[in-house]
């Protein structure tokens, strides 16, 4: 009887233990339990993934907002003197859209950009006898603060002479990446 009754309280453990087992095993915590993503973001793993043209832990910001309003433009193309000007960025037709006035000290229509994040690019375009194209970046500064300025590097050709004006592009040609600050 004694061996019986070993045998029964072994199976009842080894059983227990394997529900047990089994049980917590089988446990998947839900990461996204409690996180809320904003703007049609989608929560995967515990972190949210964002629509294009948001940003942010919880897709709460928009990424071209950051880019919005006035800028002192100081810059030296590879064709042109050092020259400082003024330039504006306001919102183009989607979200991840911008429209930029007095580009190149120069364009009276606008130039069409879009953002990815901290990035700016101007994909390549035809305006007022020009071609433009070019990308950049935000930064931070001591002086201007989070957000508080652009590395732009840019090409703007002329089409009847087909003469570069190059803004840090190709590299060592004596010009430099436009610098936009607020």
């Amino acid at each position: 009887m004694n061996n019986s009754f070993k045998t029964i309280v072994f199976a009842v453990f080894a059983t227990a233990a394997t529900f047990v087992s089994m049980t917590l095993g089988s446990c998947n915590r839900d990461k996204c339990k409690g996180i809320v993503c904003a703007n049609n973001g989608v929560c995967d793993a515990g972190a949210c993934q964002c629509p294009s043209g948001y940003q942010g832990s919880n897709c709460e910001t928009v990424a071209r907002a950051k880019f919005k309003g006035n800028w002192t433009v100081n810059e030296k193309g590879s064709n042109t003197d050092e020259a400082q000007y003024s330039a504006s960025i306001g919102y183009g037709a989607n979200i991840t859209d911008l429209v930029i006035t007095n580009f190149f000290n120069y364009f009276k229509g606008s130039i069409n950009a879009y953002v990815v994040n901290d990035t700016i690019y101007i994909p390549n375009q035809q305006l007022e006898g020009k071609v433009v194209f070019g990308y950049g970046y935000l930064y931070t500064t001591n002086t201007y603060g989070q957000y508080g300025a652009i590395s732009l590097t840019y090409e703007v050709i002329d089409t009847a002479t087909n003469l570069p004006d190059d803004f840090g592009f190709y590299g060592p040609d004596g010009s430099l990446p436009s610098t936009w600050t607020r």
